[in-house]
Formats: structure tokens, C-alpha cells, sequence
């Protein structure tokens, strides 16, 4: 059962209000959601499969809504369904995940702090994000896999473990590597630039 208690508005109440036919709730729990899924299905593959693999969870959660029962944390529920279809899709077409290189991603709920700084601040920053997005889609599976449910799902470690069925200390050691790994990038990446 989910540690904490099933309180007016948190999305386990939300989702068994939808269950019950409250349209509303679904809506909730889709706009609390919707980003952070998007970009985990987005990093992993490019945009026509990540719109498509976003758009088969919401229905399998419509599909799920009266068989629901709130044994985990919705969230973990949520994206429980997204790595199980993720996983389907890479068996089913022998996939690799890829970087999205699509000219004009436009994920949703992706947005630069509003203190206008400049240009050529903001063609920067876009570089570094880039960076970031490549070396990310570079980490093996199980790493990216963990550092995109905490950085993107914003998911504990605990939800993770149960997310990835494994536990928490080895969620904690995937996500340790998987930043090692970037710092390390990232360092070579500014000592090459600097020569």
C-alpha cells in the first residue's frame, strides 16, 4: 500500500476520483504529468516515437482507471508503465534509444529562467543543454534509464527502486555512476575546448 495517506487532491485520490468518472481529476493528473513523461519517452528516442509511446501510457492508464487500486505511489504506477512500454517497444522493433535530432523539438513545459539574458546567453545555454541531452543519451540503459526518472520525473530514489523493480541502494549506485559518468564527460568536453 502507498506509504502515505490517500489525501484530497494527491494523485492517488486523483486517480480513483477518475476512476469513479470524474473527468477533471484525469485532467489533473495529465497536466501534473504530462512534461516530465514526454521528456523521459523523448530522451530515449526521437519525437514521432516519443508522442506515440506518450500517447499509449495516457491510454493505458484511461484503459487501467477502474482496475486501478493505489498499491504504489501513482507516479511510480504512471512511469512503472512507461519503462514497461518503452521496454515493448525497443523488443518489438529492435530499437536502440537515440538522441532526438529532429530540428524543432518542441517538448512541452520546457522553459528558460525569465531574466532575458541576452542572445547570446540563450544560444549558449541551448549548446550546453544539447551537450548535456547527447552525453545523457550516451549513458548505458539502466543509468540513463535512473537519471531520467529523477531528473525528469522528479522521483526518489525509493520510487525509482520500485519503478525499475530493484532496490533502493542499487537505485542510488546507478544514479552515482550515471553523474560520475557525466562529470567525467563534461570535464574532457571543457578541456578539449580549452586547447
Amino acid at each position: 500500500m502507498v506509504d502515505r495517506a490517500i489525501k484530497p487532491g494527491n494523485d492517488e485520490a486523483l486517480m480513483l476520483r477518475y476512476a469513479g468518472g470524474d473527468l477533471d481529476a484525469f485532467q489533473k493528473l495529465y497536466e501534473r504529468h504530462r512534461g516530465g513523461l514526454y521528456r523521459y519517452f523523448l530522451r530515449q528516442s526521437n519525437q514521432s516515437v516519443a508522442e506515440e509511446l506518450f500517447q499509449d501510457v495516457w491510454m493505458r492508464v484511461v484503459q487501467s482507471r477502474k482496475r486501478y487500486r493505489p498499491k504504489a505511489l501513482f507516479k511510480t504506477w504512471l512511469y512503472t508503465l512507461a519503462r514497461n512500454r518503452l521496454f515493448d517497444h525497443y523488443r518489438r522493433d529492435a530499437a536502440r534509444p537515440v538522441r532526438n535530432t529532429e530540428p524543432g523539438d518542441d517538448s512541452p513545459e520546457i522553459s528558460m529562467p525569465d531574466t532575458n539574458p541576452g542572445p547570446q546567453r540563450l544560444l549558449d545555454l541551448r549548446d550546453c543543454l544539447e551537450q548535456l541531452l547527447q552525453l545523457v543519451s550516451g549513458l548505458p540503459n539502466v543509468q540513463r534509464q535512473t537519471f531520467l526518472l529523477r531528473h525528469e520525473a522528479g522521483m526518489s530514489l525509493a520510487e525509482i527502486a520500485e519503478t525499475m523493480s530493484t532496490r533502493a541502494e542499487t537505485a542510488k549506485s546507478r544514479l552515482r555512476y550515471a553523474m560520475d559518468r557525466l562529470r567525467a564527460a563534461i570535464a574532457k568536453e571543457c578541456l578539449e575546448g580549452e586547447l
